[in-house]
């Protein structure tokens, strides 16, 4: 079932889409769950990690789709985002959020269905591994190959991940054993868990990350993590 978030202050219009929609899934075999929005507000405050489809009226009054869009890519770099609108002139400022593509209102069956097809065509069955976490500033879905590393603060764990920072009220015992359930990560340090496609290189007790940071390498971590990069590193070259 495919979860669809629809984010329009026009329920004429959200009904019309729905029904649009309906017909689709009817055509095409598919579920559909549907989750309505009368504004941006709303829908970041109720954010779900699990949508796979949004679509998203531009013009709203309190948060308009744009600002909506850039909050949401910060929590959700996957979720499919097709903008709604009347207005031309703001399609091309949606891009740079990755928008799938836009829709004219009213929508129309014909246009629809073709921009569904193109996305089930792009993102369907392509499921990759992911992890799901909410702190005080959000809800927040990372794909575990873009995790560049985790480290310990205080007593939560830090998520590094696409120039972000976000806490995770776990432990470092609790995070690490998550991710080196995935092949890319290993655990470096009492404090330090990487994913080994970051590495660059290492320098004495060292590691050396594509993003110019250096974290520790413990001596009691070192031999299990050097076995393990040799691995990865022999299974990708």
């Amino acid at each position: 079932m495919f979860k669809i978030a629809i984010c329009d202050d026009e329920d004429t219009l959200i009904c019309q889409l729905k029904d649009h929609l309906n017909q689709y899934a009817d055509e095409t075999n598919k579920e559909f769950c549907f989750f309505t929005f009368h504004d941006g507000s709303e829908l970041l405050q109720e954010y779900s990690p699990d949508f796979d489809l949004i679509f998203l009226d531009i013009k709203m009054a309190q948060i308009n789709g744009l600002k909506t869009a850039e909050a949401i890519r910060k929590m959700d770099s996957t979720v499919g985002i097709i903008f709604l609108t009347s207005l031309k002139q703001y399609v091309w400022k949606g891009y740079q959020y990755r928008a799938v593509n836009y829709l004219l209102k009213p929508v129309k069956y014909g246009v629809l269905k073709m921009e569904l097809e193109r996305y089930f065509d792009h993102y369907q069955g392509k499921d990759e591994p992911y992890f799901s976490f909410s702190n005080d500033r959000g809800k927040y879905k990372v794909l575990y190959k873009n995790l560049c590393y985790a480290h310990t603060e205080k007593r939560n764990v830090m998520l590094h991940f696409e120039g972000h920072k976000q806490v995770i009220y776990k432990n470092m015992k609790e995070v690490s054993a998550l991710l080196c359930q995935q092949p890319q990560f290993v655990r470096c340090h009492q404090s330090f868990v990487v994913n080994m496609s970051y590495i660059k290189g290492m320098e004495g007790m060292e590691i050396i990350l594509i993003t110019g940071e250096h974290i520790p390498i413990s001596q009691p971590k070192r031999k299990e993590f050097m076995m393990k990069l040799t691995d990865y590193w022999g299974d990708i070259l």
